[in-house]
């Protein structure tokens, strides 16, 4: 074989692997134009187009589309530029891309009306500023008029999800889903008077040192009675919700008796919501933090021992 060789466009195929058909049309076009023509006036192209019809089809399968391809096999672009281009355009094309399976998924999974398809759609495509206007309004809801202290100010902080510029397709979902729950008034309202609770423990607290959330101190002290298989209404338990119920008397400066364990009672079922759970696992998807553990089984393990001991 040397350079001076012609071949013919049905050669030329068998060597590349295209059909003779797409080598017409990308001849037709100029993109691979024939060195030469028999004397019966056929086609006839040089090795260099073996070369040249490589990269063409590897192009080709890259996305670049046909202008852009003949300005690189010409030389008019430079291909790391095209490439450059086409890498940022593709980015972009991925994050649509992930947006809609998102939203597919969460649809599939619900069981999504027309309306709720529409508004995760919607959801999902909000931009970042957009994004963030959406979670400041509900977290102004949660905590207008709350916010003064530097504690409220952490746990706004906390709550805030942070989708990345690159978000993995399981980060998208959460945040389809959180948003959505964002948007609840039953949520909102609920996670307000959650907040409006611990503020209020908070203004007739005693406690100057930091202090440790009530659904936390109960955790710790319910937690090993739960995994010990103590029953809630059992003696056993009896100085467990005494440990907890004293800390909480000592928060708000009360004596320990049924009125203030009626008032925890009520505090740990508000705690105990599942859309609570749920935004915090959300929340956490989102911003690639840890799973958080669930607080749900201790909870309704001590909120049975607190009924057991409060009945009339």
């Amino acid at each position: 074989m040397n350079g001076d060789t012609l071949y013919s466009i049905g050669e030329l195929a068998r060597r590349t692997g295209l059909t003779v058909k797409t080598i017409r049309f990308y001849s037709d076009r100029g993109i691979v134009a024939p060195t030469d023509r028999s004397p019966a006036g056929y086609r006839l192209y040089s090795i260099d187009a073996v070369a040249r019809l490589d990269l063409v089809r590897t192009l080709r399968q890259l996305g670049l589309d046909l202008p852009t391809i003949r300005k690189v096999v010409d030389r008019e672009l430079s291909l790391p530029e095209v490439a450059a281009a086409h890498a940022k355009a593709l980015t972009v094309q991925i994050r649509v891309l992930r947006l809609r399976r998102a939203v597919l998924t969460a649809v599939a999974e619900r069981g999504s009306t027309p309306e709720e398809t529409e508004l995760m759609h919607r959801m999902a495509r909000l931009s970042e500023n957009e994004r963030r206007r959406l979670i400041g309004d509900f977290l102004d809801a949660v905590f207008g008029g709350l916010d003064a202290t530097p504690a409220f100010a952490g746990v706004m902080r906390s709550m805030t999800p942070d989708l990345p510029d690159h978000p993995k397709t399981e980060q998208v979902t959460a945040w389809v889903e959180l948003a959505h729950m964002s948007l609840d008034p039953g949520f909102r309202a609920a996670v307000r008077r959650m907040v409006e609770d611990q503020a209020a423990e908070e203004a007739r607290s005693e406690v100057t040192v930091p202090r440790r959330d009530i659904a936390a101190a109960v955790r710790d002290q319910a937690g090993p009675a739960l995994a010990a298989g103590i029953d809630p209404a059992s003696p056993q338990a009896d100085p467990i919700v005494a440990a907890f119920t004293a800390y909480y008397a000592h928060l708000l400066g009360r004596p320990d008796d049924v009125e203030l364990r009626r008032r925890l009672t009520t505090r740990l079922e508000s705690v105990n919501d599942p859309r609570w759970e749920r935004y915090l696992q959300l929340l956490a998807a989102v911003n690639g933090w840890p799973a958080p553990e669930s607080l749900a089984p201790v909870i309704d393990w001590s909120v049975q021992a607190l009924r057991a001991r409060t009945r009339q």
